[in-house]
């Protein structure tokens, strides 16, 4: 048996129904693998995180760790033009984001995060800002 390690900031790990796991390249919209992914992201600034962007995953929930620093999660109003939700996350938490649920970031601080979640379907939309 050949083992390997993996650089977890440089790859993702896919981990796929029939229990094969691999090493492969980060990916934030759908790769149409089935397999869900893993990926752990060092990040200094709010364009790391595509603060300008929300996302939306149709087809799992995603867990989003932080690892270090400190982000805030919100989440976009089910409601046209109301307000946004949001849950600020510190060093050694997580937050569950339910399926469909379109959501971005926001560093409070340089963080390491992960993202747990399958990627089929994902979607990213441009955040447009009313006055």
């Amino acid at each position: 048996m050949t083992t390997t390690t993996v650089d977890l900031f440089a790859s993702a790990l896919h981990f796929h129904p029939d229990g094969d796991v691999q090493a492969v390249e980060r990916q934030m919209t759908s790769s149409g693998s089935g397999a869900w992914q893993i990926a752990t992201f060092h990040v200094e600034t709010d364009a790391d995180v595509h603060a300008d962007h929300w996302e939306m995953h149709p087809e799992a929930e995603e867990a989003v760790c932080c690892l270090t620093g400190g982000v805030r999660l919100y989440f976009r109003s089910d409601k046209p033009g109301g307000a946004e939700d949001m849950v600020q996350l510190q060093a050694g938490t997580a937050v569950i984001v339910p399926r469909g649920r379109w959501h971005r970031l926001k560093l409070e601080a340089p963080s390491d995060l992960m993202s747990i979640t399958l990627r089929n379907g994902t979607r990213l939309e441009k955040r447009t800002v009313t006055h």
